[in-house]
């Protein structure tokens, strides 16, 4: 499983497994073993600091490659909370674009942009606020 992911991360960086053991200092042909082996906790860390993910992550124990990646459930919660601001400002006043009411692709660009902005906060906040013994 390690390795496996480790791969992963090498392809969408164009990386090749000697490229990053000469990156990370370690032994030439030292990860390729990994399969049979498994590596010291330190170089473990080492290669989850370097692809900015979590160590269970690479082991496998989680889909989420950060601790403060947001789950689908939280996802969906925040579409909620971006289509209910959508219609408070569609019911209150009404919603417009230089003078004139706003067209449904409007408010559909807009929806998307607040869901976005509800996501990196989100992120954001559980990234700062999230206790270091929960983070991996």
């Amino acid at each position: 499983m390690l390795l496996d992911r480790i791969k992963i991360l090498l392809k969408e960086r164009a990386l090749t497994l000697a490229e990053l053991e000469r990156k990370l200092g370690f032994g030439n042909g030292s990860m390729s073993r990994w399969n049979k082996s498994t590596p010291s906790g330190d170089k473990i860390q080492k290669v989850a600091d370097y692809f900015d993910v979590s160590t269970d992550y690479l082991l496998g124990r989680t889909e989420k490659r950060r601790y403060y990646d947001l789950s689908e459930k939280e996802r969906k919660d925040i579409a909620v909370q971006a289509e209910e601001l959508i219609e408070g400002l569609t019911n209150g006043e009404n919603l417009n674009f230089y003078g004139e009411p706003a067209t449904k692709d409007q408010k559909d660009r807009l929806l998307i942009a607040i869901q976005t902005a509800m996501e990196m906060n989100k992120r954001e906040a559980k990234e700062k606020f999230t206790r270091k013994d929960y983070r991996d």
